[in-house]
Formats: C-alpha cells, sequence, structure tokens
C-alpha cells in the first residue's frame, strides 16, 4: 500500500534546504580551505660600528617589542665585540666593508626583502617600544615613511651643538624643499618596501637621512613624524658623529640635492646674481660712453660682458637639465608604483 502525502501537513522544504546548505558549507570547508591572511613581514635594520656595548640591548629590546620581525645587524669594520655581541642576541649578523652608514644602508635595503623596513641605529638611544606605533600607523594611513620625532630624556642624550645643526639643516631643508619634517637627521624611521626598492642611495656617511628626506620631498610621498623618546648613550658607547665635519657634510648634500632635484631655481639664480654684477659692472661705462662717447675700461666691459653670457647660460643649463630631472623623477615614481602596497591583513 502507497502512503499518500498528508494535504494538510506542509512539506519540509525549508530544514531540507537548510541541511543542504550546511553540508555544502562543510564540504567547501574541507575540500577548499581558505588561505590564513599573510602578515607584513617585519625587518629590523640596524647598522653598526664599534658598538659592543649597546647592540645587545638594541637587539633585545627590538626583539622584545617586534617578535615576529627578523633583526639584521651590519657591522661596518667594527674592531671591537660587535659582530660577536650582536650573534650571541639572536641577530643575524652580516658585514659592509666600504666605511660610512651610506654605504651600509645601500647594502641591507638591497640585501634585504620585507614588507616593512625598521631602520634604527645600534648604539641603544631609541626607544623600541615606539616600533609597534609606527608601523601601525605606517599601514593604517597608507604611509611610506614613519620618522622618530627625537624627545630627549637625559641632557646628555642630545648635545647642544646637535640640536643647533639639526634645527639649522632642517630649517634650510623645509625653505629649500618645502616644511615636511621637524628631525631630519633621525636615525630611526620606519619605510614601506616601496619606499626602499626606489630609494637610489648615493650619500655615503651620516648624510643618508638628510637623503632620505630629500627622496620622500621629491616624489611627494606620504610620511608622517611620531614622537619617540630619546635617550642617552650606555656607558662605553660613543658617538661617531662630528658636529662640524659631519654638519658640513650634510650641508653640502643638501645643496648637492638642490642642484639636481631643482637644476631651474638653481642656475637660475646663479644667473640672476651674475646678470646683476655684470650690470654693475657696465652700468659706469655706459654712463661714460654716453656723455663722453669712449669706453675707458675696455677689461671692465669684456668682464661684464662675459658675465652675462655666462648668465645667459647657467639658465639654458638650468632648462636642459630640469627636462632631464623630471625624466629621472618619472623613473623613480615608476619603480615606486611597481611595488605592491603594503596588505593589511
Amino acid at each position: 500500500m502507497i502512503a499518500t502525502p498528508d494535504p494538510k501537513r506542509p512539506p519540509k522544504l525549508r530544514g531540507d534546504l537548510a541541511g543542504m546548505a550546511e553540508a555544502l558549507e562543510q564540504f567547501a570547508r574541507r575540500e577548499f580551505p581558505q588561505a590564513e591572511p599573510v602578515k607584513p613581514r617585519v625587518a629590523v635594520l640596524v647598522p653598526c660600528f664599534n658598538e659592543e656595548a649597546a647592540v645587545a640591548k638594541v637587539v633585545a629590546d627590538f626583539g622584545k617589542a617586534l617578535p615576529s620581525a627578523e633583526i639584521f645587524v651590519y657591522d661596518n669594520n667594527s674592531s671591537d665585540r660587535t659582530v660577536a655581541v650582536a650573534r650571541e642576541a639572536g641577530a643575524e649578523v652580516r658585514s659592509e666593508r666600504r666605511q660610512g652608514k651610506g654605504h651600509v644602508v645601500r647594502r641591507m635595503f638591497a640585501d634585504i626583502d620585507a614588507d616593512i623596513y625598521v631602520l634604527v641605529d645600534g648604539d641603544a638611544t631609541y626607544d623600541a617600544a615606539s616600533a609597534p606605533r609606527m608601523i601601525d600607523a605606517l599601514v593604517s594611513d597608507h604611509l611610506d615613511m614613519v620618522v622618530g620625532f627625537r624627545v630627549d630624556q637625559a641632557a646628555a642624550a642630545y648635545r647642544p651643538g646637535h640640536r643647533t645643526g639639526n634645527w639649522m639643516l632642517t630649517s634650510f631643508l623645509a625653505s629649500v624643499f618645502g616644511q615636511a619634517f621637524n628631525d631630519i637627521l633621525s636615525g630611526y624611521r620606519v619605510f614601506s618596501r616601496r619606499f626602499v626598492k626606489s630609494f637610489p642611495v648615493l650619500s655615503d656617511g651620516f648624510e643618508i637621512e638628510t637623503e632620505l628626506s630629500v627622496h620622500a620631498l621629491e616624489l611627494a610621498l606620504p610620511v608622517a613624524e611620531i614622537e619617540t623618546p630619546y635617550y642617552a648613550r650606555p656607558e662605553g658607547s660613543f658617538s661617531k658623529l662630528n658636529t662640524w665635519s659631519d654638519g658640513f657634510r650634510i650641508l653640502g648634500t643638501i645643496l648637492k640635492l638642490y642642484r639636481s632635484e631643482k637644476p631651474l631655481r638653481f642656475f637660475t639664480a646663479i644667473g640672476i646674481f651674475l646678470t646683476l654684477v655684470s650690470i654693475g659692472l657696465a652700468t659706469p661705462i655706459i654712463v661714460t660712453y654716453l656723455e663722453q662717447g669712449v669706453v675707458p675700461r675696455l677689461p671692465t666691459a669684456v668682464l661684464s660682458m662675459g658675465l652675462m653670457i655666462l648668465a645667459v647660460l647657467s639658465v639654458s643649463s638650468g632648462l636642459v637639465l630640469d627636462t632631464v630631472t623630471r625624466g629621472r623623477r618619472e623613473m623613480k615614481l615608476l619603480a615606486y608604483l611597481s611595488q605592491a602596497p603594503i596588505n593589511k591583513t
């Protein structure tokens, strides 16, 4: 006998569909598992030269602040136990034979592959606990560089000569390239991969921080500054920065970068100066010629004419080099855009 459905009893279609959907979802999860979100790879880069007394603390502090990050210490011909101490502290130690911080940074940026780079000096003066906050600002605000704006915690941390020099150089850089930084000489910075792989390191020494700042200003990259504590060096650690010689080198770097990045302004300023000198020399000669019909100082007239020719050539050179600079800037932007942005997950 065949059972007939009761017309008064509603079908269980809804329940059956829910069960089928759940079974299909379980099957999909089992057969096609979703990949775990990939966290950005973080690399801590520590250039070192004779930092035996401080490097172990730097490695330990950043290892605690960024437990998933890789820490690389690049030794620059140290004569003490920097290499051994850094390796014992748990860092991966590599070396750069060409002397100078610029050479070390160039090597680090070329060798290390990561999504986020933390650059910090190996003198234990920077606050490792601020690194997560700087990285969070870089990722959440879609930035390419975050600079640790130093707030000294002790009188010995920031020498008056260095403070004055930093203020003068920062002010000069702001007047040339525009206001963006309050501490251009800070050695504590966080970068995106886009910044690092599009940055052509040209400097050799401590002027590398100035070059990093100018690169960001030149390409109008999104940047920020975050206040971070700045401490005195530990006992037995000594600064390698010379206030006067390195200060003049940094100033020279700014002038060279201004010449290469703003050639039209640079050579036009020279042309205007030469034009004013030429006019100043020629004015009395012209007045005398109009009054007496003679040229009394022929060498001065020749010099004035030569200066005017140089002024015209200077402006013309600026126009040509400005076109070249625009092409070079476009190449840097293409290199920058060829790198994928940081994945927030």
